[in-house]
Order: structure tokens, then C-alpha cells, then sequence
């Protein structure tokens, strides 16, 4: 069975189609353009880009929105971590934090997922972690290479290979638990 997953980031594509051969499900890479809504919760924002996807392709898919929480900048960038990165980037969040002694942060992600004519629903992940001094490894993207997770063995997301991000990250978590109600509750036998 293939399911859509509807997102313009070829990097979460991949994080996800290696989750999804574990359940036996074949994703497809759909770049649909849609109006992203800005909210302060992430949850708020999938649901509606779920459904926005789901209308604009006639077929069952989800979406995946995924924010840097960081303590000591009251949760920012969160929610606006897309806009925060193209804007600031790695480089501006570490000056952001400079002198700071409290670098804890969590990634948090909300999968939407939706059907035609049918009320989105929403999978959530986090994982805790601290943000570097400095940028370190070239693997996987955006705030990756400034976040240390508490499981990661003393190395950044950056550092990380997929497999390993993989087994515990924000988005690995998110998106297994919504795989795992798809196959029981969606996906048909036989398949």
C-alpha cells in the first residue's frame, strides 16, 4: 500500500520512508504547495495543513511540522523554527545563546494526518537535549548540527547517521505512532 506524505523537504522524506519500510508501508514523495498557517502550537498547524493537503491531492496523506523549543528563549524559535533557520540560521540562534548557562531545548513534532471529507487527526513526538556551543556535523539539516539529544552519546543530530537519529528522534517518535495506528485502524489486509 502507498500512502502520501505530502511535505517540500526532501531531507524528512527520507527520515520518514526509512521509518515506514518497518511497517510495511510504501510512502510517496508528494511536493504539493499549501498555505502553511503560523500558530504557537504545533498541533495547530498540522491539522490544518492535513486537511489543506489532503483536499488538494483527493487522497489520504500527512503532513509533518516539526519546531526547536529552546528553555531559556521562553520556547524559541518553536513553531517558527522554519522561518527562524532561513532567517538566522544556525550561526544566529548560537549568538542568541551566547553566555547563556541553561541550554536545554526540545524538538517537537506534530504528523497530521487526513482522509477526504474527514476530521484530520494528530500524532505527537519530542526528545530532550541541550543546544551546542558550536555547529557540529554535516548530516541531516536545519538546527540538527547545534542539537545535542540526551540519548545521542555526547553528539549532535548533525553528527548522527539517520539510523541512529532514527531510533529516538522528535519526528521518528511522531511518526511511528501514527504508522502504528495506521497499520491497525487503515491500512487494508492482504497489503
Amino acid at each position: 500500500m502507498t500512502l502520501a506524505f505530502v511535505t517540500s523537504n526532501r531531507h524528512k522524506f527520507e527520515e520518514a520512508e526509512s521509518l515506514a519500510e518497518n511497517f510495511g508501508v510504501e510512502l510517496e514523495h508528494r511536493d504539493v504547495p499549501y498555505v502553511e498557517i503560523q500558530a504557537d502550537v504545533l498541533e495547530d498547524v498540522a491539522k490544518p495543513s492535513a486537511q489543506q493537503a489532503c483536499a488538494l491531492i483527493d487522497s489520504p496523506c500527512f503532513v509533518e511540522d516539526a519546531g526547536l523549543f529552546i528553555k531559556s528563549l521562553e520556547g524559541f524559535p518553536g513553531p517558527y523554527s522554519s522561518f527562524v533557520f532561513k532567517t538566522l540560521g544556525n550561526e544566529g540562534i548560537l549568538k542568541l545563546m551566547e553566555g547563556e548557562e541553561d541550554r536545554q531545548a526540545e524538538f517537537r513534532s506534530a504528523v497530521g494526518y487526513c482522509e477526504p471529507r474527514a476530521k484530520p487527526k494528530v500524532f505527537k513526538g519530542k526528545v530532550k537535549g541541550v543546544i551546542t556551543r558550536e555547529t557540529r556535523g554535516s548530516k541531516g539539516f536545519g538546527f540538527d548540527p547545534i542539537f545535542g539529544p540526551e540519548r545521542g552519546e555526547g553528539i549532535t543530530f548533525g553528527e548522527m547517521e539517520l539510523e541512529m537519529k532514527n531510533s529516538f528522534s522528535h519526528r521518528s517518535e511522531a511518526i511511528e505512532k501514527f504508522l502504528k495506528w495506521y497499520t491497525k485502524n487503515k491500512k487494508p489486509s492482504g497489503d
